[in-house]
């Protein structure tokens, strides 16, 4: 690893499973001291121990990121752990996938809370200290879903879609006190949350065959090819790369 996070501390949210796993992991090899937010029934604590024992700085903060309280006690922790937070992954996410007629009320509030209201929570409590600290990067985890309005997931669209406008209006309002924010969106993603997405999706009726992912974006996307692109956004290698979304599809969104 080429140290491209050398002296930063990064906090990841949703940072024990699936790509927001394999963002933790990744940065905290390229040098960061990482501080994993995750659910308490997460594998945060056996996954944080096992980067320690590996010879990396990672603290594990148990919290739903969806309560005001639970965010505030977690990124304190990480603060009292490495200090200052100059990288923040918003990638906490869950699915909403069913017709629309059939959701309801209390599926809204919870694709919202976790998908959009966790980010306006983390991020206004980390941002004191990025900005006291000089500055340093944001990186929310959208998803084509953002833009390609895909069947049974009206809901799962609208959070995307907000993620999209959180991350570039944060951006063009920090840019000059030295905070970059950008959204990074995969496609059709090899973790358990993309198959299971999959899984529902097809039991709905909508085409996603193999077959059909193939001709949308080739394959499924890996997690680590995830990983890769936050940490390109999270690193001075994209220092004039704020207010963008960068699409991680293999084309989706082109074709």
């Amino acid at each position: 690893m080429s140290g491209r996070l050398n002296g930063k501390v990064a906090l990841v949210t949703g940072g024990a499973g699936g790509c927001g796993l394999a963002a933790s992991e990744l940065f905290a090899a390229e040098g960061a001291r990482v501080g994993i937010v995750d659910l308490p029934s997460s594998d945060g604590s056996r996954i944080a121990h096992a980067l320690r024992e590996a010879g990396h700085d990672v603290v594990f903060a148990a919290a739903d990121v969806s309560d005001a309280a639970q965010v505030a006690a977690a990124v304190a922790s990480v603060e009292e752990a490495f200090g200052p937070i100059t990288v923040l992954m918003n990638h906490a996410g869950i699915l909403c996938a069913k017709p629309f007629l059939d959701t309801t009320e209390e599926d809204w509030d919870r694709i919202m809370a976790v998908n959009v209201k966790s980010m306006f929570l983390v991020t206004k409590a980390v941002l004191p200290g990025m900005l006291a600290a000089g500055g340093g990067s944001i990186v929310c985890t959208s998803s084509i879903s953002a833009v390609v309005g895909t069947p049974m997931e009206v809901l799962y669209c609208t959070s995307k879609g907000a993620t999209h406008m959180f991350a570039r209006a944060i951006a063009v309002e920090y840019r000059d006190r030295g905070i970059r924010s950008n959204a990074i969106c995969p496609g059709f993603i090899a973790t358990a949350h993309g198959l299971r997405e999959i899984d529902t999706l097809g039991k709905y009726g909508v085409d996603v065959t193999e077959a059909a992912i193939a001709a949308a974006q080739g394959r499924l996307c890996r997690p680590e090819e995830i990983a890769a692109a936050a940490l390109f956004l999270a690193s001075d290698d994209a220092s004039f790369v704020n207010g963008a979304h960068l699409f991680a599809d293999n084309a989706y969104t082109a074709l």
